[in-house]
């Protein structure tokens, strides 16, 4: 069996939870759910769908970078947004990142995601070479 990276953020979530930003055994990596969040915990583009999907995305690149890959490594995603109205705005940047790797991907409506104001999770699955 191939040896488990674990990247860790230092979130006050991953103990709480019992988690870690990405995993990585052998060539697939697992990148949990990347809310809008800085370094800080604060919430980053209240309000706006579009600004909070692309710091997630922020977020997934550098867990993958930590792990050994990046965003053209991506072979899947999943979109969790609070209204579902407002997909086109989501779905902007995620195109803006992923048009030339387009990976499998969902999009879901869920009714209220963890962090006061986050309108937007997402999370990711990548697959690299292990040469």
């Amino acid at each position: 069996m191939s040896k488990k990276m674990l990247v860790r953020t230092g979130t006050k979530w991953e103990p709480l939870v019992g988690y870690c930003r990405a995993v990585r055994v052998g060539s697939h990596i697992a990148v949990s759910g990347c809310a809008p969040v800085d370094s800080d915990g604060n919430l980053v583009g209240a309000g706006d769908p579009y600004l909070q999907a692309k710091k997630c995305i922020e977020i997934i690149a550098s867990a993958l970078s930590e792990a050994g890959a990046g965003l053209e490594h991506v072979v899947r995603t999943r979109m969790f947004v609070t209204d579902i109205d407002r997909w086109e705005e989501v779905a902007k940047a995620h195109q803006e990142a992923f048009a030339d790797i387009t990976p499998t991907t969902s999009m879901v409506e869920v009714s209220r995601l963890i962090g006061e104001g986050m309108l937007v999770e997402i999370e990711a699955d990548a697959i690299v070479d292990e040469h």
